[in-house]
């Protein structure tokens, strides 16, 4: 059987899914429980830091609406981290409610998708996290990889 090739991928968090995946993939297959991803950023960080951060990041790239918001967030981490509309709606009207973005219905009489911009507030607000995350992304990378060379004895 012919291995597939991936493309290049210019996002790290998506590069390292896909190697973690490949590598899981030639021993054995894998396991999912039904219906759930793999979320290795649960509890308190992800609703509070990383969901805000990210969803801030991919906003200030383009205006989004929520539900391509979590097709983005999963495609960004090749489904690792589970984004459903419970946890990006209301994350959405609390940053709306903050001023950190603007919500404009696509076609108002109608009420269609609500499409998001960042604002000033938005943008200072992801300026902050980008810089308080880094050190707390960086420690968890670091901590797999010392679990993994422990366990596996692979640096």
């Amino acid at each position: 059987m012919a291995q597939r090739r991936s493309k290049p991928v210019a996002d790290p968090v998506a590069e390292a899914a896909r190697t973690a995946r490949e590598r899981g993939a030639a021993g054995r297959p894998r396991e999912r429980r039904a219906g759930r991803s793999m979320d290795v950023f649960g509890g308190e960080i992800r609703r509070r830091d990383l969901f805000p951060l990210l969803v801030l990041h991919l906003i200030a790239r383009e205006p989004q609406y929520g539900n391509r918001l979590i097709e983005e967030i999963e495609r960004i981490t090749e489904n690792v981290i589970s984004a459903n509309p419970n946890t990006i709606y209301p994350l959405l009207r609390e940053l709306e409610a903050q001023g950190m973005i603007k919500g404009d219905w696509e076609h108002p009489d109608r009420r269609t998708r609500r499409y998001y911009s960042i604002t000033a507030a938005g943008r200072r607000e992801l300026r902050r996290l980008l810089a308080e995350l880094e050190p707390f992304l960086d420690s968890v990378i670091r901590t797999v990889s010392l679990i993994k060379r422990e366990i596996y004895g692979k640096g």
